[in-house]
């Protein structure tokens, strides 16, 4: 059985992304990338809102761009290398392989996936998260939390979502980042 992870870069303050929509201030160094990566490994599959997946189509041809460090290299070998589910109301078809797009977040659906799955499942996006919170569905949190205060814009986890917390692992990072992974509590 996989277990369904809902993973950010944050700000201290929350967001994702700034009042801007910008988040380039999230941008992980070399040793946070890699630390990504090792926690990606047991992904199987990606559950993606219509924005973050377009954010994220970027590392379906990463590996083909000059300059890519050896962490975002390794990273878009472990992205192409995971089933993708995007759901979108406006998407007629994805643009990258292993993509497959649906309209509607069926909590049903994704516990059976959960059940049948032998690799880990992530849910990005706070849309397709806050669906996936109130489902019962999210069996642990991870936050990287960057050292910047950008005082609004899109929050990291749903509002109006109550759940308790164990804090299962923690890390620091040289640059000021800190990484903190939770089970939630069912």
């Amino acid at each position: 059985m996989g277990r369904l992870i809902c993973t950010g870069i944050t700000s201290l303050d929350g967001f994702i992304a700034d009042e801007q929509g910008r988040f380039d201030w999230s941008t992980p160094s070399e040793e946070v990338h890699a630390f990504v990566n090792d926690l990606e490994r047991p992904i199987g599959t990606h559950l993606l809102g219509r924005r973050l997946y377009e954010v994220m189509r970027f590392w379906e041809n990463a590996h083909t761009r000059p300059g890519m460090s050896p962490a975002m290299l390794d990273f878009a070998t472990l992205w192409r290398a995971t089933d993708k589910i995007v759901y979108s109301t406006t998407l007629t078809s994805a643009g990258t392989e292993r993509t497959r797009v649906e309209r509607t977040f069926v909590p049903e659906e994704i516990r059976n996936l959960k059940l049948a799955a032998d690799r880990d499942i992530s849910v990005g996006g706070p849309d397709l998260a806050r669906h996936a919170f109130r489902a019962g569905l999210v069996d642990e949190v991870r936050v990287f939390l960057s050292p910047v205060v950008v005082g609004g814009g899109t929050a990291f986890l749903p509002e109006r979502i109550r759940c308790t917390l164990d804090l299962i692992e923690d890390e620091r990072f040289t640059n000021g980042a800190v990484f903190l992974r939770y089970r939630v509590n069912t």
